[in-house]
C-alpha cells in the first residue's frame, strides 16, 4: 500500500481506537489524544494528577485496544533496579541465566514513578532511550513497539522523589489530569457502579502500529514548519538570541533540542490523525504545551507572581 493509503487507514483506525477507549473512559479526550500521539510518534508519556483520576485505568485500556503486551510496575520506596530490569540466577547446570523483569513488554506502566528513589527511576533511562538494557555486560533488546507510560502524583504530596531533569526530558508528553466536570462524574459513577461491563476489543496489533509509526515519520514537512518548531523551542531559553524579555524575566531553564525533535514528530502524528498529509504551524501549536511544560523551569519571580508554565508557553506563541 502507498503511504497516502496507509495515512487514510491510520485516520480511520484512530477513530475506532477512540470509540473503543470511550467505552471505559468518560471524557478526558485531550488526555487520550496526547497519549496516543506519543505512542504513534514512538515516544513516552508522563501522566500527572492526584490519586483517583483513572490514570492507571486509562493506560491499561489504551494498551488493550492497541493489542499490545502490557506490564505494570508499582513503584515503591523499597523497589530495586533489578526488580524492574531483571537479574541473573544460577540455573541447574550452574550457568548464569538472565530472568527478564517487567520492563520487557510493549507497553510498560510505571505506576507512581515518583514514589521510588532516583536509583530505581534511572534504571528506566536506558530502556526508554535505547529500547534495550544492559545487564552484566550483555545487551538485551526490547520488543518493538516499546512505550513507557508513567503516572505520578503531584510533587507537593508527601513521600515523593522528584524525577531528575534527564529522565523528564525523555518523556515526549507531560499530561496533567484535572478533576472531571460534574456531568462527567455522574457518568463515571453510573458506569462504574452498575452491572454492565464493556469488553474491549483490540483495534490494532504490533505490526500495524510499527507500520503507522514508520509511515508518519516519512511524512513530508515544509521547511517553514520545521523552522517554526525550532524557533519556538529556542525562544524558551532565557538570555539567548531569540528569547523575549518576558522569558528572560520568568524562566530559569529552557527546553533542549529533544523538544524540537518531539515537536516535529508529534505535529506529524497530529496532522495524520486529522486526515492531513503534511503538518502545518497549527499542528505544532496544538502539541506544544504538552511537550514543553515539563522542560521549562520557571524562576522564583514567576512563582511569586503566580505565573503557570502554560501561561509562559502561550506567551511565546504571540511573538
Amino acid at each position: 500500500m502507498s503511504d497516502v493509503t496507509n495515512l487514510n487507514l491510520f485516520s480511520e483506525k484512530y477513530k475506532s481506537l477512540k470509540a473503543e477507549i470511550n467505552k471505559v473512559i468518560v471524557g478526558q479526550d485531550d488526555i487520550i489524544d496526547q497519549i496516543l500521539i506519543s505512542v504513534f510518534s514512538g515516544g513516552h508519556s508522563l501522566l500527572i494528577g492526584v490519586p483517583g483520576l483513572a490514570k492507571t485505568l486509562m493506560i491499561n485500556t489504551i494498551a488493550k485496544v492497541l493489542g499490545l503486551d502490557f506490564k505494570r510496575i508499582q513503584f515503591t520506596p523499597d523497589l530495586m533496579p533489578s526488580d524492574i530490569i531483571g537479574s541473573e540466577i544460577l540455573d541447574e547446570n550452574r550457568q548464569f541465566k538472565f530472568i527478564k523483569g517487567p520492563v520487557f513488554s510493549n507497553v510498560v506502566l510505571a505506576d507512581e514513578i515518583n514514589r521510588t528513589p532516583p536509583k530505581t527511576q534511572s534504571a528506566l533511562l536506558e530502556a526508554m532511550q535505547e529500547h534495550a538494557v544492559t545487564v552484566a555486560g550483555k545487551r538485551y533488546k526490547m520488543n518493538e513497539p516499546y512505550f513507557v507510560l508513567a503516572t505520578q502524583n503531584p510533587i507537593e504530596q508527601e513521600g515523593t522523589y522528584p524525577l531528575p531533569e534527564a529522565q523528564l526530558d525523555r518523556f515526549m508528553f507531560a499530561v496533567y489530569l484535572n478533576y472531571p466536570s460534574f456531568e462527567e462524574e455522574i457518568e463515571v459513577v453510573k458506569l462504574t457502579t452498575g452491572e454492565k461491563k464493556d469488553i474491549l476489543e483490540p483495534v490494532l496489533d504490533s505490526s500495524q502500529i510499527k507500520l503507522f509509526i514508520e509511515v508518519i515519520r516519512k511524512m513530508p514537512i515544509a521547511d517553514n514548519v520545521v523552522k517554526y518548531a525550532v524557533n519556538l523551542v529556542s525562544k524558551t531559553r532565557p538570555n539567548s538570541d531569540r528569547a523575549t524579555e518576558f522569558i528572560s524575566e520568568y524562566v530559569s531553564w529552557g527546553a533542549g533540542p529533544r523538544a524540537s525533535q518531539n515537536l516535529v514528530l508529534a505535529s506529524k502524528t497530529h496532522a495524520a490523525i486529522n486526515g492531513k498529509y503534511s503538518p502545518d504551524i497549527e499542528d505544532v501549536q496544538k502539541v506544544a504545551i504538552g511537550i514543553l511544560r515539563h522542560r521549562l523551569i520557571k524562576n522564583y519571580k514567576a512563582e511569586a507572581e503566580g505565573l503557570g508554565i502554560e501561561d509562559i508557553i502561550k506567551n511565546i506563541f504571540k511573538f
